[in-house]
C-alpha cells in the first residue's frame, strides 16, 4: 500500500507495471486519470475524494492535478510491490511535469 500526492497543476509520468496490477482510492484534490490498455479504447476518468478504480496489468496509465490543492490517493498492489524496474515509463497522454 502506498500513498501518492501530485500538486496542483502537474502531471505524472506515464507508466505500466510488468507484474502488478493496482486498486487507487482517491482521498483529496480533482484530477483525471488516462489509461489505455491493449485492445481497449483509451479512457480518462475524472478523479476526486472518493472515486475508486483499477489498473490492470499492462495497463498505461497517467495521472495530473487539476484542482486548487493537490490530488492525494492510496494504492494497493497485488501481488505486493515487488521493488526496483516494477514500474516502466511509456509515452503517456500529457507531458509529464514531474520527475
Amino acid at each position: 500500500m502506498a500513498h501518492f500526492e501530485l500538486p496542483p497543476g502537474h502531471t505524472s509520468k506515464a507508466v505500466t507495471h510488468r507484474t502488478v496490477e493496482e486498486i487507487w482510492f482517491f482521498l483529496s484534490g480533482r484530477g483525471e486519470m488516462w489509461r489505455r490498455q491493449n485492445g481497449q479504447p483509451e479512457t480518462i476518468v475524472a478523479v476526486e475524494s472518493g472515486v475508486c478504480l483499477t489498473i490492470p496489468l499492462g495497463t498505461h496509465f497517467q495521472f495530473r492535478s487539476l484542482g486548487a490543492g493537490p490530488l492525494s490517493a492510496v494504492g494497493v498492489t497485488m501481488p505486493p510491490w515487488p521493488g526496483e524496474g516494477e514500474a516502466v515509463v511509456v509515452q503517456g497522454k500529457w507531458e509529464a511535469t514531474v520527475r
